[in-house]
């Protein structure tokens, strides 16, 4: 599991982290469950798709801005070839 090696690298790691969504006047309309968050300070998605769908990116560019973090990253291992698309605020 990937968790496990990057925690025996002293990496934070929570898997299946709720993180609070506040829309842009402040109020929280609900909360997000992050695949993962890394140092607390990346959200990870993971998919398993046949590719990278527009829909997918904005998933995760709303957490970004709901959440108040500012690096993201789209982890697909349902295409032929593992796909990653880094995503920044």
């Amino acid at each position: 599991m990937p968790s496990h090696r990057l925690r025996k690298q002293a990496i934070s790691l929570q898997h299946e982290y709720p993180i609070d969504i506040f829309d842009e006047d402040g109020t929280p309309p609900g909360h997000y469950v992050a695949d993962f968050l890394i140092e607390g300070q990346l959200i990870v998605e993971l998919k398993a798709c046949n590719t990278i769908a527009p829909e997918h990116i904005a998933q995760v560019l709303g957490y970004l801005r709901g959440s108040r973090l500012q690096h993201g990253m789209l982890i697909n291992f349902g295409a032929p070839k593992i796909q990653v698309k880094k995503l920044i605020l």
